[in-house]
């Protein structure tokens, strides 16, 4: 196990109230001496404790200094949620290797500019997951960048020239722990289009922000967390996620496919506790109970994130599962905010809560950067403890994406209620600019929603030779036959003006994701225009 004799380097750091004494790989040893007999992890059938957790990731440590890994190397890890994920990443920590959080969906082209811009050491992955072979694209991206020289993967049957994850077993030489300022990982941007941005996380950082998010999820030693989303997501990774949970003694349970018939009894057999869903998961998963009766009664926390969700989908929850609903709205760059476990109902259904540290310094601010009047809609601009200054060698986009105060333009419209609420609107580059009239998506999203036979709508602009750009509406529902004159003759009676009803309208029965998960709004377009022609 590591030892944890602080160096001058590693001085304790104290963040609103969280007083930090070790790097991220570090911490780990303080969490294996207070519970190493609790379960930590479980997969499937397998399972490891927190005694057992260190021990691997110090050997997983060992193995990897013998195969030249060294304190300042970048290493990508494209794993899905399994054990390996996790010993993985703090194996890396705990040497000072700084690891690139890749989603498992991500492909050639993604990965590629990634890499191209980080020249990791070393790549990380499944040998295979949902019949797609992750030993194939290591062999694309090692050919195209010398600066890969070691490939692992986890599975069986590796090929010769790579290691196999779980062969890797030797003893760690301790090294001088990074300083808690010290870049730990590189998360990747949420972008709705183009290539991810790198995002800098420090020791200290990363570790207030699933310190302080555990808080506000009431996370403790009972808890059971299940993560179904990908855990290189920021929400599942620490909102409070894997490493919150693990930092309070629970347990986590990794699971990669989201389908109730699958997930729902495993919710039951592990008495999960705890589980993160985005809005499109949770409106299938509450279809779902209609025909699906495992015993959830286990659950005592559903977080709603990673994008706007409807008041009433929120309630539908609510009614469905039983359970405390938290909505959680942040970016990877930092900012975190949350409702509280015991906010009034109107905060619960209808925002998206408030920052969880007194020192996130926020502005909400109009187009030519002035300041909203209190309850009026602007681009949120944050900036604080552990938000970034910068993108990792981005120097293009850090010039776009941050003011020269420092407060970091988050790109989202919103508006603060007198408690300090937020409440998402949408995306500035989500307004629809029709004939010189500026029109939020989100609002007649919002509004679409409300008839009885569409479930879901996205609305986007799309180029349009005598309006600039026209308004299409593209609906998710049971019913693929309601006219489109009925539609609007429908937002007409609810009040919406003649400017804002869509001009096209488009039945779709998924919507199309980027790699990292997002809403493809870009595709949307394309398929509004080939639609149109």
């Amino acid at each position: 196990m590591l030892d944890l004799d602080l160096a001058p380097s590693t001085k304790p750091l104290t963040i609103d109230g969280i007083t930090l004494t070790a790097p991220i790989g570090g911490m780990l040893s303080e969490w294996a001496r207070k519970w190493g007999s609790r379960i930590a992890l479980v997969h499937g059938d397998d399972s490891m404790t927190f005694a057992a957790l260190d021990r691997r990731v110090d050997r997983l440590a060992g193995a990897l200094q013998n195969s030249g890994l060294k304190e300042g190397d970048r290493i990508l890890i494209q794993m899905p949620n399994s054990i390996g994920l996790v010993t993985t990443l703090l194996a890396a920590l705990r040497l000072g290797v700084t690891p690139i959080m890749a989603m498992p969906a991500q492909r050639l082209h993604d990965l590629s500019a990634l890499v191209a811009n980080a020249q990791p050491v070393a790549y990380f992955a499944a040998r295979e997951l949902h019949g797609f072979q992750y030993e194939v694209l290591a062999r694309s991206l090692q050919q195209a960048h010398p600066c890969l020289r070691l490939i692992v993967l986890d599975g069986t049957d590796v090929p010769e020239d790579y290691l196999q994850l779980s062969a890797l077993d030797a003893p760690f030489h301790p090294v001088q722990p990074p300083a808690l300022t010290d870049l730990a990982l590189l998360l990747l941007s949420g972008g709705t289009t183009g290539t991810p941005k790198l995002i800098p996380r420090t020791h200290a950082d990363y570790a207030f922000t699933f310190l302080r998010s555990a808080e506000m999820a009431g996370v403790d030693e009972i808890t059971i967390y299940l993560a179904i989303l990908p855990g290189a997501h920021n929400f599942i990774l620490s909102s409070p996620g894997i490493l919150g949970v693990l930092s309070h003694g629970g347990r986590v349970v990794l699971a990669n496919a989201a389908s109730c018939d699958e997930i729902m009894p495993l919710i039951a057999r592990e008495s999960v506790t705890h589980i993160a869903l985005v809005p499109p998961l949770l409106r299938l998963w509450i279809e779902a109970r209609t025909w699906e009766s495992s015993d959830l009664s286990s659950l005592r926390l559903l977080q709603i994130g990673g994008a706007r969700v409807d008041a009433a989908l929120v309630k539908q929850a609510q009614e469905v599962f039983g359970t405390t609903i938290q909505q959680v709205y942040g970016m990877a760059e930092g900012l975190i905010c949350y409702t509280r476990l015991n906010d009034a109902q109107h905060v619960i259904l209808n925002t998206q809560g408030r920052p969880m540290s007194q020192e996130d310094d926020i502005m909400i601010v109009d187009m030519d950067g002035h300041e909203v009047a209190p309850g009026e809609t602007g681009e949120l601009l944050t900036r604080g403890p552990y938000t970034i200054s910068n993108y990792y060698k981005a120097a293009a986009q850090n010039a776009a994406s941050f003011t020269a105060e420092g407060y970091y333009r988050t790109g989202d419209l919103v508006c603060q209620d007198a408690d300090g609420n937020i409440t998402v609107m949408g995306r500035i580059k989500e307004q629809i600019n029709r004939a010189g009239e500026k029109i939020a998506a989100a609002e007649v999203e919002a509004a679409l929603t409300r008839h009885p036979d569409i479930e879901e709508a996205v609305v986007v602009a799309a180029p349009d030779p005598h309006l600039g750009e026209r308004t299409c509406a593209f609906l998710k529902g049971p019913s693929r036959t309601l006219p489109d004159l009925a539609i609007r003759e429908f937002l007409r009676k609810n009040g919406m003006e003649a400017y804002k009803i869509p001009d096209q309208y488009a039945w779709i029965t998924h919507w199309p994701q980027t790699a990292v998960g997002k809403l493809d709004r870009k595709k949307l377009v394309a398929l509004a225009q080939k639609r149109d022609g």
